[in-house]
């Protein structure tokens, strides 16, 4: 029987007229369903069920969220978004910001608007013409109550992209969008109240389905996040659809302030980002600088058990590697380009040219493959300065890259390899991740049978492997789809972090070849891979995760002696030399001070554990133990106490366990 797909205000004789147009999307499930040509997600949603259909807030097609009108393709991967989704409140954030800037130009109709997105923490709005601080939010933020109290509803509006721009003749910044993006005659607002705004989606139906909605700050923003382009102000805001929900979140988002790497960064004389060394230039103090050192150890020491061999690059190259690469042409704004005796040279952003030209300098057998190099480079990228944050985005950060060079038939095991690795590393580290297959981007360089290609074998190995993942459509590299996971630290705020990407597109660049079984030259595969991301963005991720109390293996500081007197000062630096001797991080407390004010330095200073030493310590060559969480337990012989910390320094236990322990 032909397939007859009737859809809402479609009579039976369209219906068959349009059943030779049919199209095949696939469903979150596997299974396939024919729908026709111009059915949109919503249509989708209707033939799977009316229930669903009715139920409809937007859609994703090939893992991208799209408003519930948006068509289908062949062959299109379809998921449904209602409100019972985790893409519903990236939605309902969205309307949230719409009902902002409706707010904002009911009390400012001066006001020019940009852009407003959803983002992971909620929404911002960037608005130009009107003179805001901190202490216009709760006027605007009683507006927008009365907005969704009104339950406005929300309606899609199509416009041919010339009205467009006759209604916004005097924005320029909506003009620019609209001139950008040619692609469409036609362009979508959204109307609530006789508002509207320029936009794509997706949106939920009305007002009233935001159920809470805050206003957290203000600040400056470039346009386009180019600091060439004019100053604008940057409204932050959230929303949930319950305001109990709201609530939780802003309790959160206390405790985050509460671990700011930033904050904790100076507490711990961890680092600083000085303003005479330039924007995005971290210094390390000692103390930070110890524990960067023992996570290189620890990456340096995973790389090596594993078969990587360690290699070196200079800052700077050539432009002409940076052209050969591709990095020139993709790269080249983001890059720090210097005139060198009328040469052109750049820092390198990225450390994979290096490794390629040095796999290039000999000849290689199929016998030889795979060859993985690893080294924890510098690189510099020149972000915009409004981006630059802490450590989360800097000038200048050290990759703990790895680099290998495979034949096609060993690209699995070495890719399940790295996976081990990244989870060898969360596991020590008590971290959790979330994994996402990033596909390609707009910009990038290679052929689509390539990129299909290396696509196909990153999903295969997530699949088999029993992952689950989300697809992020156009995150990948520009020279290759990469498989990226996220750090979920302690509050639940996930971070970019490790990272495998295939590349088939460099060693070709490259003419990168290694002779085969018959004889003949082949071209080998690179696997580009990251264990931390960035030291940089990972030492944050571990600063606010722990709160800056490092495990025992990572801690700076990881022992205080803690002297009830002078008389006992000689004995605590023969404890301190014992546990030196074995390897451990260790200071004395010397200062004039009573016990109890030592202690309570110890713990703001986040130690793992202190060591208490009197009279009776002294006399019976113990020590009394105290750990960051103010257990106590006396009377402990000196080498248990050594041989636990040994114990729990090289298991890279997460917590100080020995106070508990038997």
């Amino acid at each position: 029987m032909p397939f007859v797909r009737l859809r809402r205000g479609m009579s039976e004789t369209d219906a068959e007229a349009d059943d030779a147009a049919v199209v095949t999307v696939v469903l979150p499930d596997g299974s396939e369903l024919d729908v026709p040509e111009e059915a949109t997600v919503e249509d989708v949603a209707y033939e799977i069920g009316p229930g669903l259909g009715r139920d409809t807030v937007a859609g994703k097609i090939d893992g991208e969220l799209v408003e519930k009108h948006a068509t289908v393709h062949d062959g299109a991967q379809i998921e449904i978004v209602t409100d019972q989704s985790d893409e519903y409140l990236t939605v309902l954030r969205h309307s949230a910001a719409h009902v902002f800037a409706q707010a904002l130009q009911r009390l400012h109709p001066e006001a020019t608007l940009t852009i407003g997105p959803p983002t992971d923490e909620g929404f911002y709005y960037d608005v130009t013409d009107v003179d805001l601080d901190e202490d216009d939010l709760d006027a605007i933020e009683a507006e927008m109550e009365a907005i969704i109290e009104a339950d406005y509803e929300i309606e899609r509006e199509v416009r041919s992209r010339e009205d467009a721009k006759a209604i916004y003749a005097d924005n320029e910044y909506k003009r620019q969008i609209l001139e950008e993006e040619a692609d469409d005659e036609e362009v979508t607002f959204y109307v609530q109240d006789g508002w509207r705004d320029l936009c794509q989606g997706p949106h939920v139906d009305s007002t009233g389905e935001i159920g809470a909605a805050t206003l957290l700050e203000v600040s400056a923003a470039y346009w386009r996040g180019d600091e060439d382009n004019d100053t604008l102000t940057r409204v932050y805001g959230t929303a949930f659809a319950s305001e109990s929900d709201l609530e939780e979140h802003l309790e959160l988002r206390e405790q985050a302030k509460e671990r700011d790497h930033r904050k904790i960064g100076q507490e711990m004389n961890l680092f600083s980002i000085p303003t005479v060394t330039g924007p995005g230039l971290p210094l390390y103090h000692p103390p930070g600088k110890t524990v960067l050192r023992e996570l290189s150890n620890f990456a340096n020491e995973l790389n090596r058990e594993n078969g990587y061999e360690e290699v070196e690059t200079p800052h700077v190259f050539r432009t002409e590697l940076w052209k050969k690469s591709g990095h020139y042409e993709n790269y080249k704004d983001d890059m720090f380009l210097l005139d060198v005796n009328d040469e052109e040279y750049g820092l390198k952003p990225m450390n994979c040219p290096g490794h390629a030209t040095i796999f290039d300098q000999q000849s290689w057998s199929y016998r030889d493959l795979p060859q993985r190099y690893f080294e924890n480079g510098k690189v510099y990228r020149k972000e915009q300065r409004g981006e630059l944050s802490g450590l989360s985005r800097v000038w200048s950060f050290t990759i703990d890259d790895g680099h290998l060079f495979v034949r096609p038939d060993q690209i699995r095991q070495e890719i399940e390899s790295v996976i081990e690795m990244i989870f060898e590393v969360v596991e020590t580290l008590d971290l959790e991740v979330e994994v996402a297959l990033a596909t390609r981007p707009d910009k990038s360089v290679g052929g689509d049978e390539i990129w299909e290609s290396a696509e196909d074998q990153l999903r295969d190995v997530l699949e088999s492997g029993g992952y689950d993942y989300d697809v992020e459509p156009g995150d990948g590299a520009f020279y290759g789809p990469k498989i990226d996971f996220g750090f979920e630290d302690a509050l639940g705020r996930v971070w970019d972090g490790p990272t495998v990407q295939l590349d088939f597109n460099m060693p070709e660049r490259f003419d990168l070849t290694y002779t085969g079984e018959d004889n003949e030259e082949h071209q080998p595969v690179m696997i580009h891979r990251a264990l931390y991301g960035s030291y940089e963005r990972f030492f944050m991720v571990l600063i606010e995760h722990f709160d800056g109390d490092f495990p025992l293996w990572l801690a700076p500081e990881q022992v205080r002696i803690l002297p009830v007197s002078d008389e006992t000062l000689g004995y605590a630096h023969r404890v301190k030399n014992t546990l030196e001797d074995a390897g451990f991080r260790v200071e004395v407390e010397d200062r004039d001070w009573t016990v109890g004010r030592k202690i309570r330095a110890g713990h703001d200073d986040r130690l793992p554990y202190m060591v208490i030493v009197g009279d009776d310590e002294q006399e019976a060559g113990t020590v009394s133990v105290r750990d960051r969480f103010e257990n106590q337990r006396g009377d402990v012989a000196l080498d248990t106490f050594v041989d636990h910390l040994v114990d729990e320094r090289d298991e890279k236990r997460t917590e100080p366990d020995f106070v508990d322990a038997d």
